[in-house]
């Protein structure tokens, strides 16, 4: 398991009965965690003393019960980026935190690079990978379908002062720009995404991931240039092993540009036991 572990702002702190206990940099939250399918004892007083905890209801979705005062937006570091972060209405705060081994990945290779790299950064959300490669060198054209999202991604692009880095920001449907983009001869040394289970375009398209994800990979091959560095797969989606993402990457990919696969999951250290939480499945092809 890769484990993103350079975190100061943020840190988890323990996890028991279907939920984390985690410290926002001077925020502390409790969320709900499917995977936590534990009872562990509590032994943690900070369990009894956050400031909110998100709260799901019988009928779906949920809402976040407020113990203490907390700022409607406050801004937390990773290492040279600055992030607004906010309760969100889906128990979300805009930052999977577990997420930043994968920016390190991508901006080691961008900066071991001898070229400029463009990357393209689909269902891009509030732009935490596309700020790691705009930081590391890169230019990016960042893809999400939600207005408020490339909103968010656009001030937190001014907040890690990235906003004068080469950077497209768009929104749109993933699908349909990738297809543009093949039909216009635009190409891309790499490409990052992280597609949801289930969602839908800024037109009502229906994104649904076990029946678009592989003929979405087939698709984004066309749009990557001769020399492509890398292709960073991601996701959260129950039943979708990194293994499986794995192959269907090498089977795309390994044919034409050669290169090497791998995956595995990605987690977050639990301070209170020591161990690691798995909190997702990457998959990642790379040119040598």
């Amino acid at each position: 398991m890769r484990v993103s572990d350079k975190w100061t702002d943020y840190e988890l702190i323990d996890t028991s009965s279907g939920e984390r206990l985690e410290r926002w940099k001077d925020i502390i939250l409790i969320r709900p965690d499917p995977s936590v399918i534990w009872d562990t004892e509590k032994k943690n007083p900070l369990w009894h003393d956050a400031h909110a905890r998100y709260c799901r209801s019988n009928s779906g979705g949920g809402h976040w019960q407020v113990y203490k005062k907390i700022p409607d937006v406050w801004k937390m570091r990773y290492e040279n980026l600055v992030f607004n972060v906010k309760p969100m209405g889906f128990k979300h705060t805009g930052i999977f935190p577990e997420q930043a081994v994968n920016w390190d990945f991508a901006s080691d290779i961008i900066k071991k690079s001898d070229r400029q790299l463009n990357v393209l950064n689909l269902f891009g959300y509030t732009g935490c990978a596309t700020l790691a490669c705009l930081n590391a060198g890169a230019k990016v054209c960042h893809v999400d379908a939600s207005k408020g999202m490339v909103a968010w991604a656009k001030e937190n692009s001014v907040e890690s002062k990235l906003s004068d880095k080469p950077v497209r920001w768009l929104v749109d449907d993933c699908i349909k720009f990738v297809a543009r983009e093949q039909r216009r001869g635009n190409k891309y040394d790499a490409i990052i995404m992280d597609p949801p289970s289930y969602g839908r375009g800024p037109g009502g398209e229906v994104w649904k991931l076990e029946e678009n994800l592989f003929s979405l990979l087939e698709l984004c091959k066309t749009v990557l240039s001769d020399n492509p560095a890398f292709f960073i797969l991601n996701s959260y989606t129950t039943g979708l092993s990194p293994s499986v993402m794995e192959y269907m990457l090498g089977t795309i990919l390994i044919k034409d540009f050669g290169g090497k696969v791998s995956s595995s999951e990605i987690g977050l250290k639990v301070t209170q036991t020591n161990m690691i939480l798995p909190c997702g499945s990457t998959a990642i092809w790379q040119r040598n």
